[in-house]
């Protein structure tokens, strides 16, 4: 690849993981995109846009509703370019930055332009690059990579919403991928914020909601210990023991004639 190539895509909500030996612009004019650089990352909207350096890992997750564009910058392209050494410095290290209301607009109005012409794509390209640039030249980049995985966790995880599904759910075998799908993060990603914010792994918070729901139910319910096991997901009613006990420093036997 020796020149740049824009493209505009809706980005699913499969997780997808790779490096690659270009530079990367992600830029979206609506929808949300979870995406993680070398296991730190953020949300790309069209208030947030994101630099990736060559080389450098990282996964994505889409909300299968968004509008994004994707440009790869070959680093071999850039001294052709106005300001091509400058522009090489903004990939000196993975980059979140701010996307103002007028930036986004250029955007839209450019991914329109591409899709209506596509013979003018190197140009439209250009252009987008060089707007970004003097956006980015005339004020701070907004965080880099390593700053971003402590704020705004309670705003992509709604504990709310994930305790309403996993309730729903609680009889059937619930995998990180789906309630990272919920957040639109990515697997990795959502598992190490809800690590930070709950202090506990989404499968132990998972099996916690189980047992505390199986705890009412052996209380308060004349449903037979294996029907209750059943309930929340447990295969057996031995397993299920066991975790109870680990749980409640007793077993479910023991409990319900207590109670």
């Amino acid at each position: 690849m020796s020149f740049l190539d824009l493209r505009t895509a809706t980005l699913g909500q499969e997780h997808v993981a790779h490096a690659h030996g270009h530079h990367q612009l992600i830029l979206a004019t609506r929808g949300a995109t979870e995406l993680s650089i070398e296991g730190q990352g953020g949300r790309i909207t069209g208030s947030r846009g994101c630099l990736i350096p060559c080389g450098r890992h990282h996964d994505y997750r889409g909300d299968g509703h968004n509008r994004t564009f994707v440009l790869d910058i070959p680093a071999d392209s850039l001294p052709a370019l106005r300001d091509g050494d400058e522009i090489e410095r903004l990939f000196d290290r993975p980059r979140f930055f701010g996307v103002p209301t007028r930036l986004n607009r250029l955007a839209e109005s450019l991914m329109q332009q591409l899709e209506a012409c596509p013979a003018l794509h190197s140009e439209i390209a250009a252009l987008l690059l060089r707007a970004l640039y003097l956006h980015l030249e005339s004020g701070p980049l907004s965080a880099d990579v390593e700053g971003l995985a402590s704020p705004g966790f309670s705003e992509r995880l709604d504990l709310a919403r994930l305790d309403a599904w996993i309730d729903r759910h609680l009889a059937d075998e619930v995998r990180v991928e789906q309630l990272a799908a919920l957040c639109a993060m990515s697997a990795g990603h959502f598992h190490a914020c809800f690590r930070e914010l709950t202090g506990m792994t989404p499968l132990t918070y998972v099996q916690r909601r189980r047992l505390d729901h199986a705890h009412t139910l052996v209380i308060h319910s004349g449903l037979s210990l294996g029907h209750i096991a059943s309930l929340v997901g447990f295969r057996d009613q031995g397993s299920f023991s066991r975790a109870y006990r680990r749980r409640f420093a007793a077993s479910p036997s023991e409990v319900r004639r207590a109670g």
